[in-house]
């Protein structure tokens, strides 16, 4: 019994979980894909919000990094409009046919015996495409997407319909009072901490065990603040909150042997446990 206490005490795996964005991680940012979602963002806003176009550029740009993302500002100070609609309208028109199935990033996923979750800000549609195209359908247990924080189709903005008006963040960022309070978004998404403790109870994960793999800074820092060991990628410099910079999604075996290790030391336990267990009766 104490012998196997002690095996079982080594061979506790330190992470049971990967955790993983989709745009820009699961594929380079080198692809343009979101070049081209932020252009039909900007589009949607000025055709279907009637936003001015000299102004759409500084708007989007303020919603997003308020926010997290720009339809989660957009929402919050007051523009009305479906989700459906406008993720058809900014994922719907993108060249997936440029993404290319990635057999290395197949085998390395499926290679580790351990739960596999894709978190993504993105709508379900957008992401399954995304993963189809790269020859990824069998690779993760569960992808969360923004119908499973958000499953209302038409979140309504949290300001009256009957009374709305647009809250003007261009004016406040440069005029900032503290006397006004920010709207608030009901957009449930990333980088909010709710949005990932949602997303742990949703799917049973335990962020202390968890591997957290994002192109997002601000993803990867808000991670780390909520027990996450965050893996940054795109790039190789690392800065607070991140644990591991990693160039590009195919150098995981390389930046983290552990991983494999693991599944070494697994192995190498099962063989001694048969093995005790035939000198036992022996």
């Amino acid at each position: 019994m104490a012998y196997e206490e002690n095996f079982q005490q080594n061979s506790e795996p330190k992470y049971d979980c990967l955790l993983f964005d989709i745009d820009d991680t699961l594929y380079p940012q080198s692809s343009g894909l979101a070049t081209l979602v932020k252009n039909n963002i900007q589009e949607y806003m000025t055709q279907k919000l009637g936003v001015e176009e000299d102004k759409v550029q500084e708007l989007y740009l303020s919603l997003y990094k308020i926010y997290g993302t720009t339809m989660a500002g957009l929402k919050a100070v007051g523009y009305d409009f479906d989700n459906d609609d406008f993720h058809s309208f900014v994922h719907g028109r993108l060249p997936y046919e440029t993404l290319k199935p990635v057999p290395i990033l197949r085998n390395i996923i499926l290679s580790l015996p351990i739960r596999k979750v894709v978190f993504t800000n993105a709508d379900k549609a957008h992401g399954a495409k995304i993963i189809a195209r790269l020859g990824l359908e069998d690779c993760f247990e569960r992808v969360i997407s923004f119908e499973t924080l958000n499953p209302n189709t038409n979140t309504e903005s949290p300001v009256d319909a009957g009374t709305r008006e647009i809250f003007d963040i261009s004016s406040y960022i440069a005029n900032p009072d503290p006397s006004i309070q920010l709207p608030e978004t009901p957009v449930v998404c990333k980088p909010s901490e709710g949005a990932f403790e949602q997303v742990f109870k949703m799917a049973n994960i335990n962020p202390h065990k968890t591997l957290f793999f994002d192109d997002s800074i601000r993803n990867i820092q808000t991670g780390k603040r909520v027990g996450l060991y965050t893996v940054w990628v795109g790039t190789s410099h690392k800065v607070e909150g991140v644990d591991i910079a990693l160039e590009h999604i195919h150098n995981i075996r390389e930046a983290l042997p552990e991983l494999w290790e693991a599944v070494d030391d697994k192995a190498e336990e099962t063989r001694s446990r048969q093995k005790h267990a035939i000198e036992t009766i022996a």
